[in-house]
């Protein structure tokens, strides 16, 4: 610990978002960095806290050494401070932008003050690392001849690949998309996480070695089998992209979408130079409805206050959370409180109320003779616990019908699709997760192994990328008879 007293001397310093009101006019990334010495006055507010739960299962599922380099930060020790942080974690710039920050919620100074800005500081370090030339391509000398397919370009996909091409092996991406990047290119909006970012990764990891291909769809474009004649070890990231729907009167209606669907033509028509205010699916000039109040519901608020809706609102079918940790959420578990993310900010600048009702759902949708959709009806819900069967129950209350021209589905994802587990034999369980062999990655068919989401269920971009590095030790451990991968 580089100043003992560090987290005494300094108050806790975010990294600034640009004004709502200001941001709200483009889709650029919406923080601001603080300069070197804030920085570095931040890390030194990381305590000798002797059990470091900011690096345990209750704070960072890669187990960043978050200590050791928040004093080398503090020291000025740049380089060897990237490379602790790279020891763990392959893409800090994505963690940094997205990650929820559990490692802050662990963080000891809550007992008593307010966190360290453990995501600020390692945004700094990896920004700091690449404007230097620190992140220089690092081909590996020697390569093993066996060949890996990744099907999928996620932070799972990416990971595996990352970690597999450094191993010496030789690795292809499969990407049925047209650009890299999984949710993070189409999933996250470019005001969270610029595509300059991914992009600029993407670049690193072709120049070490990893080959990308876009636009193919295994399965359809290109046979499970071929596949598995071409390569010694293939791995399954397609992610957990099943959403889920709701299956309610009217649900034909035009004009509702799923929200990545929404997302993915607003960014997509951003890079192509374009304005999202005219993208295929747009919430301009509309009457809006988001149907989820977790992060994707939170991004489509903002994107629809840029493309200029009418209104937007929320619709969340749990209670309010609370405003502070209750009883039953001690720390160092994540605190689950109410926050008002940027989106609902920007609502509130915008519209001069939170868009989010709470306890509330759709019963069912109307559409007009060309089959527009024109109102939705909703209906207040709560859970109660028969009596008899023990189990919670969804019961329904007043109703009331608003009108709307779009709604969009952001209610989580159902699991993997299906159809890229079929093509290679593979098993789905009941929760639409790839079945694997107890303790591993591996399938029931040899040579195929899976990670992420696809693997673990719906989760946050740090444990996808966690996963993908403990699926790439299974994969070398496969090829090699041994791993001497992290």
């Amino acid at each position: 610990m580089g100043k003992p007293t560090g987290f005494l001397e300094y108050t806790r310093c975010q990294n600034t978002d640009v004004p709502v009101l200001e941001r709200i006019g483009n889709y650029e990334e919406l923080h601001q960095p603080l300069p070197e010495h804030v920085r570095q006055e931040q890390a030194a507010r990381c305590m000798d806290c002797g059990v470091p739960f900011c690096q345990s299962d209750y704070g960072c599922p890669l187990h960043n050494l978050i200590p050791e380099w928040n004093d080398l930060l503090y020291r000025g020790e740049f380089e060897t401070a990237v490379k602790r942080l790279l020891m763990t974690n392959n893409f800090p710039e994505f963690t940094s932008k997205v990650c929820p920050a559990l490692c802050e919620s662990a963080c000891i100074c809550n007992l008593h003050d307010m966190p360290v800005t453990n995501r600020d500081n390692e945004n700094f370090l990896i920004e700091h690392a690449f404007s230097s030339g620190l992140m220089q391509a690092k081909a590996p000398a020697v390569r093993s001849g066996k060949k890996v397919a990744v099907i999928g370009s996620g932070p799972a996909g990416l990971a595996v690949a990352d970690q597999l091409n450094k191993r010496g092996h030789l690795v292809t991406v499969f990407e049925r998309s047209d650009r890299i990047g999984g949710l993070l290119m189409y999933g996250i909006p470019n005001m969270k996480l610029d595509k300059s970012v991914i992009d600029r990764r993407v670049k690193l990891m072709q120049d070490e070695g990893v080959v990308f291909q876009t636009g193919i769809n295994i399965g359809t474009d290109k046979k499970a089998e071929e596949l598995l004649k071409n390569y010694d070890a293939v791995i399954l990231a397609c992610g957990a992209s099943k959403p889920r729907d709701l299956q309610v009167s009217g649900r034909e209606a035009k004009g509702i979408h799923f929200a990545v669907e929404y997302l993915t033509s607003a960014t997509k028509t951003l890079l192509n130079g374009e304005d999202p205010a005219e993208a295929p699916i747009s919430a301009k000039n509309k009457r809006v409805i988001i149907v989820g109040g977790g992060d994707t519901g939170n991004d489509c608020v903002a994107t629809a206050v840029r493309q200029g809706a009418v209104s937007v609102t929320q619709l969340e079918m749990m209670p309010k959370l609370p405003d502070s940790r209750a009883e039953n959420n001690p720390y160092p578990e994540y605190p689950r409180i109410c926050k008002t993310d940027y989106g609902q900010q920007e609502a509130i600048a915008v519209f001069g109320s939170d868009p989010r009702i709470y306890e509330t759902t759709v019963k069912s949708f109307q559409a007009d003779e060309n089959q527009n959709l024109t109102s939705v009806e909703l209906v207040k819900v709560h859970f109660e616990v028969n009596s008899q069967t023990g189990k919670r129950e969804l019961i329904e209350g007043e109703t009331w019908t608003v009108e709307a021209d779009l709604v969009l589905i952001a209610a989580g994802f159902l699991g993997a699709e299906a159809y890229i587990a079929d093509a290679f034999g593979v098993s789905l369980n009941a929760r639409s997760q790839t079945e694997t062999l107890p303790g591993t990655h591996q399938t029931a068919v040899p040579g195929v192994f899976t990670a992420g989401d696809m693997h673990r269920g719906q989760s946050l971009v740090v444990r996808a990328i966690a996963d993908g590095r403990a699926a790439a030790k299974d994969v070398d451990l496969y090829l090699m008879g041994y791993t001497n991968l992290p």
